[in-house]
């Protein structure tokens, strides 16, 4: 067998955009979130009522705010990648200034909601469904972060590659917001 039939055969990883070890996070931290999911999940099938009153104090609007901003913002992502392909590199950074832009908007209104919920007293010691709310939407708020930088730097470094890895790690963060989303603010 020829080593390029081989290559043209072997598919799989070969096949990902980007690079294996942001696929490796990729999917650690998915398996992460969906851990705590599962916690959260498995925790207020003990104290439905309890997890209900609880959610009944969330800003579901705000909630659904972000999550059409973090799909927006997924989009200009996506088209920046798009764009560098095609050599249109400039268009291509304002595609990520604008995805980061979002993210931005995404953290403000998160933060919004925190010092909210933290002024009428709402902790991560007033009931187990606070604490599963501040660590999941915590951490995937510093998951936000985290992309916003990963994002600043792919605009510097504005290879295809470097494009393909900054935003399949932006895609994650938008999608553990869209299951995050219903489980918290819309499970009854």
């Amino acid at each position: 067998m020829s080593r390029n039939s081989a290559q043209s055969r072997s598919g799989g990883l070969d096949d990902l955009p980007g690079d294996l070890m942001m696929w490796v996070l990729i999917v650690s931290e998915l398996l992460v979130f969906g851990a705590g999911l599962a916690a959260f999940l498995a925790v207020r099938i003990t104290d439905p009522v309890g997890f209900a009153e609880a959610k009944a104090v969330l800003h579901p609007a705000l909630a659904g705010t972000n999550t059409i901003v973090l799909i927006t913002s997924g989009f200009f992502a996506a088209r920046a990648v798009a764009l560098r392909l095609l050599e249109r590199r400039r268009a291509a950074r304002w595609c990520l200034v604008a995805a980061m832009a979002l993210g931005c908007v995404f953290v403000a209104i998160k933060t919004y909601e925190y010092v909210d919920l933290a002024g009428q007293g709402f902790s991560t010691e007033t009931h187990p469904f606070f604490t599963f709310y501040y660590l999941l939407t915590g951490f995937h708020a510093v998951h936000v972060l985290a992309g916003i930088l990963i994002l600043a730097l792919v605009a510097w470094k504005d290879t295809p590659r470097n494009m393909e890895v900054g935003t399949a790690f932006w895609h994650m963060v938008d999608l553990v917001w869209v299951l995050l989303f219903p489980v918290i603010y819309l499970l009854a």
